[in-house]
């Protein structure tokens, strides 16, 4: 890389894709949800991915550049962690507290990753585009609360309740 745009293109192109595959991966989780409240949002993500990749989209046009054509291996790296979550199979309750955890994973990278492009933007005097990530970063953390307030109520209790059972 020779400047600070074309690492900013970088890692927009690496969140483009991360974004698509997380557009795939929302509905398995979604399906393999077995509390009704994780499925909504999973479902609820999903309409909001969808949006982002969109606003991607403008962000890209907005610089007048086109994404690079890569995997986000991140990505594909937390995607395949909750598959294996999804194919074991455990109770359903463990499960999706397993799944809330690998969800927040994958929100914790997308904000990492949102943070640094919006301050590359930043510093490069592109405000257009700064505040275009800081909307998606925003969108970012509420996904995480969300994920947390389950874990923090109904989710977790349910699976706490089913290891007491099993361990008797």
């Amino acid at each position: 890389m020779e400047s600070l745009k074309e690492l900013l293109v970088e890692e927009l192109s690496d969140l483009l894709s991360a974004e698509n595959q997380l557009v795939k991966a929302l509905p398995k989780m979604a399906k393999a949800a077995e509390a009704e409240s994780l499925r909504a949002a999973f479902e609820d993500h999903l309409a909001v991915t969808q949006d982002q990749v969109s606003r991607l989209e403008r962000v890209f046009e907005e610089m007048e550049e086109k994404p690079k054509r890569k995997k986000c291996k991140a990505m594909e790296g937390l995607i395949e962690e909750g598959s294996e979550i999804i194919e074991k199979g455990d109770p359903s309750a463990l499960k999706d507290a397993a799944l809330i955890g690998a969800a927040q994973k994958v929100e914790h990278y997308e904000i990492a990753g949102y943070g640094t492009a919006r301050a590359l933007a930043e510093t490069l005097g592109l405000s257009a585009v700064a505040e275009l990530l800081q909307e998606t970063l925003d969108e970012e953390g509420d996904a995480d609360k969300t994920l947390n307030d389950l874990a923090l109520g109904e989710i977790n209790e349910s699976a706490m309740a089913l290891s007491a059972q099993e361990e008797q």
